[in-house]
């Protein structure tokens, strides 16, 4: 098994390990933003087909750590309502996903990390019944299988019915998880190969759980609203170059 994917260089290798442990730590650290940032850097790297599969795994990575921390805060029944939905939403959004053009694709990341960053996430609702949870499930889960980072937006659905932070934190994380989870299957039963990927796989996996390590300690050393911003900067950047992919500037 060779170690790296095809037409993936050493130094681009590098740097995604280096940006799974980065996003890890921001997760960890300001409670969502890594998993954007790493799709971000990805979306840069990867070939178009992989981004979203690849992502999810080190994404499933990431949530599975921080949910089995918080386990005991879980919101199950929320959690139930939610995983429904997302059953149907990734089978539907995963059959359509994978026969979508390259620069569609990168346009749809491009689009979402804007609107991630800069656009109106909160959501007004002073509680959400049962169906909406199926729903938002289905819709999220949809959408996961172009975008990938759907965690802010779940986050949003779910943080008008759960009061508690840890409560919140652990709920969403195993929602993610579960998320992730079914995606990978997903893309892999519709023909997504993981193996030249594993490898590499496995070391942004490690390399994401010192992240988290790491972004414990992270608001002791920046200001979160000092950090926010420039997290704010160097994503708009990222989103801008692929924007610019997609267009075909630079073919």
């Amino acid at each position: 098994m060779e170690f790296l994917p095809p037409n993936l260089s050493i130094l681009a290798a590098f740097v995604l390990i280096l940006v799974a442990f980065i996003g890890s730590a921001i997760s960890a650290g300001l409670g969502i933003g890594g998993g954007i940032t790493f799709l971000t850097v990805l979306a840069s790297i990867a070939p178009a087909p992989a981004i979203i599969p690849i992502h999810g795994v080190v994404q499933l990575g990431s949530n599975v750590s921080r949910a089995s921390v918080q386990r005991k805060y879980i919101n199950w029944s929320i959690t139930v309502y939610f995983v429904l939905g997302s059953i149907v939403g990734v089978v539907i959004g995963g059959s359509v996903a994978l026969q979508l053009p390259d620069n569609i694709l990168k346009l749809l990341l491009a689009l979402f990390i804007l609107y991630a960053i800069w656009g109106p996430l909160k959501l007004s609702l002073s509680n959400i019944s049962p169906t909406v949870l199926t729903v938002a499930g289905l819709f999220s889960a949809f959408i996961t299988m172009f975008i990938g980072a759907t965690g802010p937006f779940v986050i949003s659905i779910l943080a008008p019915c759960i009061s508690d932070r840890k409560s919140l934190f652990g709920t969403h994380a195993v929602c993610m998880v579960i998320q992730h989870s079914l995606k990978i299957l997903v893309f892999g039963l519709l023909g997504f190969s993981f193996g030249p990927w594993l490898p590499l796989l496995a070391i942004m996996i490690a390399a994401g759980y010192f992240g988290t390590l790491l972004g414990s300690h992270l608001t002791e050393w920046v200001s979160e609203d000092v950090f926010r911003k420039i997290l704010r900067i160097i994503l708009t950047i990222l989103a801008i170059n692929l924007l610019l992919s997609a267009s075909g500037v630079y073919g």
